[in-house]
């Protein structure tokens, strides 16, 4: 008999980890272990005769892989020599790995958001409701850089988690992280790989090899911690995959689409500024907050609620009487509502007042975007904010310049300030179509808020967007020769 050359000596390194998988021998692997040592083969003798790598054969037997694919089963049967009920058996065990994904101890949680979310109820509760339902699998959440994509997507996480559907968290660089993340670990050396296997470009990723579950990464799935890791991990069961600050350029689809096929109860939830246009893609446009009507003062204003909370955190003796409601309504409205925007000008309550605050907010907007925190992030809102008119068509821009280059919102019209579509056509003079493309464009960017009342539809340039295109096109007449 042949000694076995491969032992498995694997050993959980966060064994007992409240989030990590629960400790279970798979069956699939145990038989096969079994057989082979009942035959006297190692797992290199084994892998000759069946044609499936060492590697898929370890991982079968230390648990890592727990749904072979059926041709796998096949072919170890074939090599083990096994008898017609020690196949059954086997294909049983396989089919029953491919069902029911890993067990957890308890349910991996979401991050912990670190302050409070006013103003989005209705777009939580119904998130909230199509991922827990099943009724969409590919939620992209998105917006304009600041509006509280992560905050919403933190939410969404903690509700769903607290009604027992485990929940994992990928941060990408650059994402904001206003949050108290979970320990790392090798679930989260998981997530990551499978990650970065979605989003391997062809040149990036090498040459597929096969594995126990399909074709994996070499670096990536071939450690254990790819897209086929995920799958194995999930199973069947539901569960909430988050991916913050997604990059511009999507995924590979054909992984996405794998992978989403391998794990009918997976559930994925993205942030990003602008959707991936991918087949299932539920694109969710997330507008900034609801600010006060026109000469109104609402203290339970979503916008002036956070606009006070940040102003509480810098001056903390702040006691607003009603000449500074109004004056905070102003603000509101001023900023748009949009909550990146209230948190930077609240931070230059340091070192001037309310009245100098709105002067200088109605002066340029835009230059008192920076939040005065001093850190590394401070001009985070402003550049994403370029970055993403940077990234229109260039027809959107110029249907974005046109509509900018008209008069201020004041009046009772707001001299056109407000259109529709069939302003956009005569602006334009192109078709229903074109027009209408455009127009997604700009909602989408973050660009255009709409108000969809009386049965009508009606559109709004924000004036955080009107202030830096036209502040944009002054520079550039300046530097013109």
């Amino acid at each position: 008999m042949h000694a076995d050359t491969n032992k498995d000596t694997s050993t959980d390194r966060h064994h007992g980890a409240p989030t990590g998988p629960a400790q279970e021998t798979s069956r699939v692997g145990a038989l096969i272990r079994a057989h082979r040592l009942r035959i006297g083969l190692t797992q290199r003798e084994l892998a000759d005769l069946s044609t499936i790598s060492v590697r898929a054969i370890r991982d079968l037997e230390q648990g890592k892989a727990r749904r072979p694919r059926p041709d796998t089963v096949r072919l170890m049967a074939d090599a083990l020599r096994l008898g017609q009920r020690a196949r059954a058996a086997l294909e049983a065990a396989a089919q029953q790995g491919r069902g029911g994904g890993v067990g957890w101890a308890q349910p991996p949680a979401p991050p912990t958001a670190l302050h409070a979310m006013p103003g989005r109820d209705a777009e939580t509760a119904l998130l909230v409701g199509e991922l827990s339902s099943g009724a969409e699998r590919l939620v992209h959440l998105v917006g304009l850089g600041g509006v509280g994509k992560t905050r919403v997507a933190l939410e969404v996480a903690e509700r769903v988690h607290g009604a027992g559907m485990p929940v994992l968290w990928y941060g990408f660089p650059g994402a904001s992280a206003d949050y108290l993340a979970y320990g790392e670990g090798e679930l989260s050396d998981r997530v990551a790989g499978a990650v970065a296997e979605l989003f391997a470009t062809p040149a990036a990723a090498g040459t597929l090899s096969d594995g126990p579950d399909g074709p994996v990464l070499p670096g990536v799935g071939a450690a254990g911690f790819g897209v086929a890791a995920i799958a194995e991990l999930v199973g069947e069961q539901r569960l909430l995959l988050v991916l913050d600050g997604a990059p511009a350029a999507g995924p590979r689809c054909e992984r996405l689409t794998g992978l989403l096929r391998a794990c009918p109860g997976l559930r994925l939830l993205v942030t990003s500024e602008q959707p991936w246009e991918v087949p299932g893609e539920r694109i969710f446009l997330l507008a900034p907050l609801e600010v006060p009507a026109e000469g109104a003062v609402d203290a339970g204003s979503p916008a002036v609620r956070v606009f006070l909370d940040h102003v509480r955190r810098v001056r903390p003796e702040f006691v607003p009487g009603p000449v500074d409601m109004e004056q905070v309504a102003r603000l509101c409205r001023r900023l748009d509502g949009h909550p990146g925007a209230l948190a930077s000008a609240a931070s230059w309550l340091v070192v001037c007042d309310l009245t100098t605050l709105c002067h200088g907010l109605d002066s340029d907007p835009v230059a008192l975007l920076d939040h005065l925190g001093g850190d590394a992030g401070a001009d985070r809102f402003r550049v994403a904010l370029r970055r993403r008119l940077d990234r229109l068509s260039v027809g959107a821009r110029e249907l974005l310049d046109a509509l900018c280059a008209r008069a201020p919102d004041v009046g009772p019209d707001r001299d056109g300030a407000e259109f529709d579509l069939t302003g956009i056509t005569a602006l334009t003079g192109l078709g229903l179509p074109e027009s209408g493309r455009m127009l997604r464009e700009l909602l989408i960017a973050g660009a255009v808020r709409a108000a969809h009342e009386s049965g009508g539809s009606r559109f709004r340039v924000l004036g955080l967007v009107r202030a830096a295109v036209r502040g944009g096109s002054r520079v550039a007449a300046a530097v013109a020769p």
